[in-house]
């Protein structure tokens, strides 16, 4: 090889790795994007797979025959200030919540908190809901209040619901099944 065809051939080389070098970023940017664009479709697609399923754990864990869903609500709540609720369900304790000054404030304005889930065989069956809190006059307040029913197939909606009595101002608290 001469000289002039050599340094023509590293010419050529140094623009070939010119080009290599000036295209390569533009190269990586694109693939970084189309990368990037591929790795938000598969977060969607774990998202999707995900939702279906919590929805299919909770179907199987709580399957609709023997499900039974408890709500607590409140109306009014002057003379009651509510501080826990607990919960048995055929003598064993199956749900006890205390409750956040916001928590209550939520259902004053007409929240519904649900405290238990869970499953029962059909039959009969008895829930004592027992309510704590400060009562009329700022007296410490404990009640509670009963439900005999009969489960039968399919769910099962209770609601633990307290209320004022503006006769005895005294609050009420009643335990009745959903239709």
């Amino acid at each position: 090889m001469n000289r002039s065809s050599h340094r023509s051939f590293r010419v050529i080389d140094l623009v070939l790795l010119a080009t290599l070098f000036v295209a390569a970023p533009a190269w990586s940017e694109s693939t970084a994007a189309s990368m990037d664009d591929e790795i938000q479709d598969l977060k969607a697609e774990i998202l999707d797979l995900n939702r279906e399923l919590f929805l299919l754990e909770e179907e199987l864990l709580f399957p609709a025959n023997t499900q039974i869903a408890i709500f607590v609500s409140m109306d009014v709540g002057e003379f009651f200030a509510l501080d826990s609720v607990q919960v048995k369900l055929d003598g064993k304790e199956v749900g006890n919540y205390l409750y956040t000054e916001r928590e209550v404030a939520a259902l004053h304005r007409g929240g519904v908190h649900q405290l238990f889930l869970g499953n029962v065989k059909t039959g009969d069956h008895e829930l004592v809901a027992i309510f704590t809190g400060l009562g009329p006059h700022g007296r410490e307040y404990r009640r509670g209040a009963t439900l005999n029913f009969d489960k039968q197939i399919g769910a099962k909606f209770v609601e633990l619901r307290i209320t004022d009595r503006e006769i005895k101002q005294q609050p009420e608290f009643f335990v009745r099944e959903w239709e």
